[in-house]
């Protein structure tokens, strides 16, 4: 599980990985002191799991999660007692009250265990997008039921994804990951940590300066493939 600790006391961030440590399948993939940190930091490594702390500078737990547009599974932590109902009204998996004892940690930690493997269930039987599908897309007052065949490419845009098809440019309040979960892998490909590319748009691909490629769509844009990637899409393509 890739957890995040949003924790403003350096001591509680301190004491919470030295609890991990005996919960080897939990890897900390980083640590907030504030929601506008934690923010950032949930778009950029999309954890499994959020340690939260009510009471923080500035924003504060609570205000974080309703800025999301999906929460990983959340276990508060905290030394007020007098939150746990709103936690609980905002979904939160676990309420754990500081300092926090291994018993209850472990508790909360098994509970998140089949929390996502449900997830992870759910996902596999969901079923997967073809070309030939057609998705209906809002935003704001326009929308539009487009065939996935003329959506050329996903962007990441902050919480939200930029499609983009015809002269349309609209945002839908999805992950990369999750668009990336429910697409048909043999017509779009994850370029790197920002693009989904309909490989029925790549006109042209040629070697990049960063040791990845870069793929020329017919729509005349560029997207690049991270390093890490063109082998996996040197591997989809060749015969």
């Amino acid at each position: 599980m890739r957890a995040l600790l949003i924790e403003d006391s350096r001591l509680a961030r301190a004491e919470m990985l030295r609890l991990l440590t005996a919960h080897p399948d939990v890897e900390v993939v980083g640590q907030a002191a504030t929601a506008d940190e934690a923010e950032k930091l949930i778009a950029a490594t999309h954890p499994d799991l959020l340690f939260l702390d009510v009471q923080m500078p500035g924003r504060d737990g609570f205000d974080l999660l309703a800025g999301l547009d999906a929460a990983p599974v959340v276990i508060f932590c905290t030394a007020y007692a007098e939150f746990a109902a709103r936690a609980f009204e905002q979904n939160a998996l676990d309420y754990l009250l500081k300092p926090v004892q291994p018993e209850r940690l472990a508790q909360a930690l098994d509970r998140a265990r089949r929390t996502l493997a449900r997830k992870e269930e759910s996902a596999a039987r969901r079923d997967v997008l073809k070309l030939t599908d057609r998705v209906f897309v809002k935003d704001g007052e326009h929308c539009w039921f487009v065939p996935l065949a003329d959506v050329r490419l996903f962007e990441v845009e902050g919480n939200y994804t930029r499609l983009y098809f015809g002269p349309h440019r609209p945002m839908v309040p999805k992950t990369l990951n999750y668009l990336e979960s429910r697409l048909d892998p043999q017509a779009f490909f994850r370029t790197g940590r920002r693009h989904i590319v309909n490989l029925r748009w790549v006109e042209n691909v040629e070697p990049s300066v960063s040791g990845g490629l870069r793929l020329k769509l017919k729509d005349g844009s560029d997207v690049e493939v991270s390093r890490r990637q063109a082998q996996a899409f040197r591997e989809l393509m060749s015969l």
